[in-house]
């Protein structure tokens, strides 16, 4: 199983009463991914946002930053927008991305779950789902082919135009972000990608129905068996109880933030105490907790990759960092042990093309 984080790049008070500025975001941001890199793991993603409590509009320029101070850890964004994206821009920068850092540029692509980019780049609502399944079509036809003939509804058609960089992978690895769609998890497995499922609440087990879907959609397809991972929250404490302690307060504040956007009742030290339990879905807690997890929800979903989200909330720079370091030293090790195989190849580079 690959092991990795990913983080919007949150931008809240921290509970300590301040609120770092965006130049120091970014500069920890890079520096956590730096420590990443040499722990081992395999994956570092970087969400996209255009709100003031997210740093992070652009992943591509923070992943290339990134790249120029990794060596091995694969660099991908979680999610790009695409909907209110250009497929041809998004696809030269991770592109370029892929040349920077040899080989280990992905897209994780979705259809966001925030909406602040719609109006920002003149798009309607209304074309929420047919502006991500066009706009998909384009992106793949564009890593396919070099010179691309196309036209569609919501951009000007291309007419045999080429489509430069090229990147070092062949093909650029595109993910598929689920967040609970039943339809998205078919298109993904229709399509020959990889899915990444996103589980930030209530039983994981609910969720594995999106899973089988994937699966039968990528076999009646003819793409056999296609990567699958699971996204989910997490903090890996010294014991339990410092692990609720740094996170609880973060965590409300951003929840609660987006709980009041979208009619979400407050939460509670029950709602998390829940999540915590073997069954629920955040992967807050000791080193053992999370790794007990962990392979919990293998037995459930058999994925091959495991990304943890920390920083739901402005947790201390000093505090993910400590985290990260019990993520990589004691927890990845002690999965790949469990599930007895060495740490694969990476799973975005054998995904099938559309």
């Amino acid at each position: 199983m690959e092991i990795g984080l990913y983080t919007f790049g949150e931008l809240t008070p921290e509970t300590t009463g301040g609120r770092v500025s965006p130049q120091q975001r970014i500069a920890d941001l890079v520096e956590e991914i730096e420590l990443a890199d040499q722990l081992g793991l395999d994956v570092f993603a970087v969400g996209e946002h255009h709100r003031p409590d997210f740093v992070v509009s652009s992943p591509a320029v923070v992943l290339a930053a990134a790249a120029a101070r990794t060596k091995r850890i694969r660099l991908s964004s979680a999610v790009n927008v695409l909907s209110s994206d250009d497929p041809v821009r998004v696809f030269q920068q991770f592109a370029t991305l892929d040349l920077v850092s040899g080989g280990r540029a992905e897209i994780m692509a979705g259809r966001g779950s925030f909406i602040e980019s719609f109006p920002l780049f003149g798009y309607d609502l209304k074309d929420y789902d047919a502006l991500f399944a066009e706009k998909l079509e384009l992106l793949l036809q564009i890593r396919t082919s070099t010179n691309v003939t196309w036209s569609g509804e919501f951009r000007a058609p291309l007419t045999g135009q080429g489509v430069y960089p090229r990147p070092v992978q062949d093909p650029l690895p595109v993910w598929i972000a689920v967040g609970g769609n039943a339809e998205s998890a078919a298109r993904a497995g229709a399509l020959g990608l990889p899915m990444a499922l996103a589980i930030i609440g209530g039983m994981p087990e609910r969720f594995a129905v999106f899973a089988e879907i994937h699966r039968t959609a990528s076999r009646e397809s003819g793409h056999g068996t296609l990567p699958l991972s699971i996204n989910s929250h997490g903090y890996v404490g010294e014991t339990t109880q410092e692990a609720v302690e740094a996170t609880y307060g973060p965590y409300k504040l951003m929840m609660d933030r987006i709980g009041r956007e979208r009619g979400w009742p407050p939460m509670s030290e029950r709602d998390l105490d829940a999540s915590l339990t073997l069954r629920g879905a955040n992967f807050i807690g000791s080193p053992q907790e999370v790794i007990e997890k962990i392979l919990f929800q293998h037995e459930i979903f058999h994925h091959d990759r495991f990304l943890l989200q920390m920083t739901v909330g402005s947790i201390p720079h000093a505090k993910i960092m400590r985290s990260l370091e019990r993520f990589g030293t004691i927890v990845a090790p002690a999965v790949r042990k469990a599930l007895a195989v060495s740490t694969p190849a990476p799973a975005g580079g054998r995904a099938g093309s559309a």
